[in-house]
């Protein structure tokens, strides 16, 4: 039975497609069956795994509208250990064409459901905003939301609006809701900045935080124009060490025996 993990932050550049991409392919290289979910309509997670979101004809978008499309959409990468649901441009018109549908906001939700049984594990990636898109994936979230943030100057600009946002969704539509950790991103050893900007959110987030650290790297900046995820393109690098640690201390808390 999957767990469903949503990643998002209404801020862009904090990191939420590469901590898609890069903490799944440790859960699938530690035994995980995993699904990502590209709900963004920049389709980033799809066109960093290799796959041109202009070819794409059957994704996320058509799932939101015919729910049992989703089985059908789904993409599996047999080297990589990984299973997409891609997305495309088309889902750019989605939040209009939604907007007097019924269950708007449990599209997703709906359309992952028989997926379940399929998966240990389904990762969601969020657009950069606090959309309609968005709040389909918080109502999917069973198990939690990961909010990366980044270690750098008004990282924490936008944090009281999003926690807003989940309080809403959680008094209104999704009282289940919940933060499962915040995931420190873009840390600089070098700079005073990012060592008060880690101090900073783990007082404003007690005991949601996790411990690893994920730093900047060029190697991670690197890895999507090749359409690989760190693990495959640089294992050794700085950031893929760190994403494989965020994958153990992931695991071991939800009680995953790891065997390597």
């Amino acid at each position: 039975m999957a767990r469903i993990y949503t990643i998002l932050n209404q801020k862009g550049g904090v990191g939420k497609t590469t901590t898609t991409i890069n903490l799944g392919s440790y859960m699938a290289y530690y035994g995980q069956r995993v699904l990502l979910v590209d709900i963004d309509p920049q389709a980033n997670t799809t066109s960093c795994l290799g796959i041109d979101k202009n070819s794409v004809k059957n994704g996320t978008y058509q799932s939101l509208f015919e729910f049992s499309h989703a089985e059908k959409a789904i993409l599996h990468n047999a080297r990589l250990k990984l299973s997409l649901l891609p997305s495309s441009p088309d889902l750019a018109g989605a939040e209009i064409e939604l907007i007097n549908e019924p269950g708007r906001d449990l599209r997703l939700k709906k359309a992952l459901e028989n997926l379940i049984p399929r998966f240990d594990y389904i990762l969601v990636d969020c657009p950069p905003s606090l959309g309609l898109l968005t709040l389909n994936g918080m109502v999917a979230a069973k198990d939690g939301l990961l909010i990366p943030v980044q270690c750098e100057y008004l990282a924490l600009e936008g944090i009281s609006q999003l926690l807003y946002t989940i309080d809403r969704v959680k008094k209104v539509i999704f009282p289940e809701l919940q933060i499962r950790g915040v995931i420190l991103t873009m840390y600089d050893s070098r700079t005073n900045l990012s060592r008060d900007v880690v101090e900073e959110i783990r007082k404003y987030f007690p005991g949601k935080t996790f411990d690893i650290i994920i730093p900047r790297s060029v190697r991670l900046a690197e890895a999507p124009s090749y359409g690989l995820p760190i693990l495959s393109y640089e294992p050794n690098s700085p950031g893929a060490l760190a994403y494989n640690e965020l994958a153990r201390e992931l695991l071991t808390q939800d009680g995953v025996a790891l065997a390597v």
